[in-house]
């Protein structure tokens, strides 16, 4: 029976990528100074596992390419070279190409075989420069890092006696000993000798278990980790004994005798025993304590625990009027309920969070790379990496924040000279924080630099007539304007930026994500974005506001205040209709009985309640009704299950039954909005 190894691919794929990452992250800490082993070891057990991996798929332009990476690794492991910028650059570049071959098979698109065969050129000339100098030019961004080669110390042994009886299931997982066999003869001179006493007749042949056992002699001054690296992913699959030759060697359980010399097999196309973990740990899904299971799945449990909290409620509110001693027991056990409920909520939800730090990894590789394109120093400060969030919120994120920190670096860091004619240090800070505050996530990107000119952003704003010329705006609402879709104060336009092309993206994705942006500056000392998101798009903490008949959600996360209006703080303004003075502040009213088409109880602004709602920099208040209780509503996409509609962002089912739709505070600001400047046009 042959093994189908396609069943493994895609877990080969996704472990790869992660090492990919490990790789980077090793790399970047490199080229920031910090150099120990460990780091080294690092980098070449990505390459050599991925080496490996790919050889076993019959990935053969991957395992090419990562044998000659692997090679040039090698050298820097055993100190036969030592770092310099040059170097650090040319790995980054081979784990980018990595990344991308590995990409096109996954996707079954056709490789970029003169890239790749320019990138190997490379890898080969470097590996022809033996002397490469240990004083490199380092760029200004980094420190000068070297790798010194290793203390002389007394001679270690002469080879190694090797005793290597495969388990039951080393085949099962896509193993193969001749492999580990072959990897072991590119360290040294071996002499192998097979036991072939325990192989069964043919008859009796289980062709996926291996009933052969080797004794193998390596000759020469190898390091034991060398050894143990090739065995490292059959550890515990395998019966191991592991001795210096000259010491006696302890037998491995039941060995047979060993039999006469075979030659050790040649060494061909680049392959090893360490790649055949993405078999083996795709076979059966656990690794580690861990288990992989599928987001779909999640989001399936996650929509049955949000449908038995609606139960749940449901059946409390049927309670809440009964009477009776059997009533107080109902209510008693209906509350364990709910405590049980929140219980497994909070487990599942829990379930779907990962650390803000699969977010902010790739930060270090694009501040590095684009600080020396730009000949600005600039150093990364990461905090609160361990913050979660929802992985669906997480993967939203990942673009806003890339062009948040790319501006900061292109337009935010001053040049190094500039920055010390003002006073500061030459090298400028990038600052990325997250924690939670309340339920939500707060993250927040700052820098150091010239902070937002106030006066260009409105003077841009009023070329473009986002803005009259005689319209006062608060700081709030003109740093709000970078938001607007082309907006750009850049004298020139590049590849980094100027187009205009980035900031109303941020906007968009956040305000889908039920999120809000603000944006706080200081002229010559820095500036700060600060987004608030919610943990979790499956689940809000709402308000419930009634309006009539109709009860609408607000989000919480939204929400400022709310007041009781008194005469005299209501106005009307030509331009603007109806706003409230609060505070020296003057917000637009909306009536939202008016903006849905609803009969509400009340019309006069003295008879209700106005909520006061923030998003994009902008306040408004919301005249409603009656403010009734908070809680936490499971999200049902009206999308899905209508279509969009604008002001709205979902809906969901209340305790007695009743739909209850949920606002998107952002859409209701802008089809108030629209809605006015339909009346001006109509007047």
């Amino acid at each position: 029976m042959t093994l189908d190894l396609t069943q493994f691919h895609g877990t080969f794929f996704e472990e790869s990528f992660e090492a990919l990452d490990s790789m980077e992250a090793a790399l970047l800490k490199l080229s920031a100074g910090e150099v120990d082993q460990e780091l080294i070891n690092t980098i070449f057990r990505v390459a050599h596992s991925i080496k490996g991996g790919s050889a076993t798929f019959g990935f053969t332009d991957i395992a090419a390419f990562t044998h000659t990476l692997e090679t040039l690794l090698d050298e820097l492991r055993a100190g036969k070279r030592q770092v310099h910028a040059k170097l650090v650059d040319l790995l980054l570049r081979s784990g980018d190409l990595m990344r991308e071959m590995l990409v096109a098979t996954r996707d079954a698109h056709t490789l970029d075989k003169t890239r790749i065969a320019a990138l190997h050129r490379e890898i080969e000339a470097e590996l022809a420069s033996r002397d490469a100098p240990a004083t490199s030019a380092v760029p200004a961004a980094t420190a000068k890092v070297t790798v010194a080669a290793p203390a002389t110390t007394s001679a270690g042994p002469a080879g190694w006696h090797i005793q290597f009886a495969p388990g039951p299931k080393l085949l099962r997982h896509g193993n193969d000993p001749l492999r580990i066999l072959r990897e072991l003869n590119s360290l040294g001179a071996c002499t192998v000798r097979v036991d072939a006493m325990k192989i069964p007749p043919l008859a009796d042949l289980d062709a996926e278990e291996c009933k052969m056992s080797w004794t193998v002699e390596l000759a020469g001054d190898v390091p034991e980790s060398a050894v143990r690296a090739v065995f490292e992913w059959v550890e515990g699959e395998c019966e191991l004994v592991i001795t210096p030759v000259g010491v006696p060697a302890v037998s491995a359980p039941d060995a047979e005798p060993a039999l006469a010399p075979v030659p050790a097999p040649a060494p061909s196309r680049p392959a090893d025993a360490a790649h055949a973990e993405a078999a083996r740990g795709s076979g059966s899904t656990a690794e580690g304590g861990s288990i992989r299971v599928s987001i779909e799945k999640i989001d399936e449990l996650l929509n049955s625990v949000g449908e038995l909290v609606i139960t749940q409620s449901v059946l409390s509110q049927l309670a809440a009027p009964l009477e009776g001693r059997d009533a107080e027991e109902l209510r008693n056990a209906l509350g364990q309920l709910e405590r049980h409920m929140r219980s497994l909520q909070e487990s599942v939800m829990r379930v779907r969070m990962l650390p803000i730090s699969f977010v902010f990894n790739r930060f270090p590789r694009l501040v590095r790379d684009l600080g020396q394109r730009l000949g600005k120093q600039i150093e990364l400060r990461m905090i609160g990496d361990t913050t979660e969030l929802d992985k669906t919120v997480l993967e939203k994120i990942g673009d806003p924040l890339v062009h948040l920190v790319r501006n900061s670096i292109d337009h935010g860091i001053e040049m190094p000279e500039a920055r010390v004619a003002a006073g500061k240090s030459a090298s400028g800070t990038i600052e990325l924080n997250a924690y939670h505050k309340g339920g939500s996530v707060v993250v927040e990107v700052s820098d150091d630099g010239g902070g937002l000119k106030r006066e260009r952003i409105l003077a841009k704003a009023r070329e473009r007539g986002l803005v009259t010329a005689d319209e006062e705006l608060s700081e709030d609402r003109i740093f709000n304007l970078i938001f607007a879709p082309g907006f750009s104060t850049a004298d020139v336009v590049s590849d980094v930026s100027g187009r205009g092309v980035g900031m109303d993206v941020v906007k968009r994705n956040i305000n889908e994500l039920g999120g809000h942006v603000q944006i706080f500056s200081t002229p010559g000392k820095g500036s700060m974005v600060r987004i608030r998101l919610p943990l979790t798009l499956a689940i809000l903490d709402g308000q419930l506001a009634r309006v009539g008949s109709e009860v609408y959600v607000v989000p919480i996360v939204s929400i400022v205040e709310t007041i009781q209006v008194r005469s005299g703080q209501v106005n009307t303004i030509a331009s603007q209709g109806e706003v409230l003075r609060l505070r020296d502040d003057y917000l637009p009213i909306v009536r939202l009985y008016e903006l849905f088409g609803v009969q509400p109880d009340h019309t006069g602004l003295l008879d209700g309640l106005l909520m006061i709602v923030e998003a994009d920099g902008q306040r408004i208040g919301l005249f409603v009704d009656e403010l009734m209780s908070q809680q936490q509503v499971v999200i049902k996409s009206l999308e899905t299950n209508f279509r969009p509609v604008t002001g709205l962002a979902g809906a969901t089912m209340l305790g007695d039954g009743r739909v209850a739709l949920i606002l998107d505070v952002p859409g209701v600001i802008a089809r108030f909005q629209q809605a006015r400047r339909d009346a001006a046009r109509a007047a």
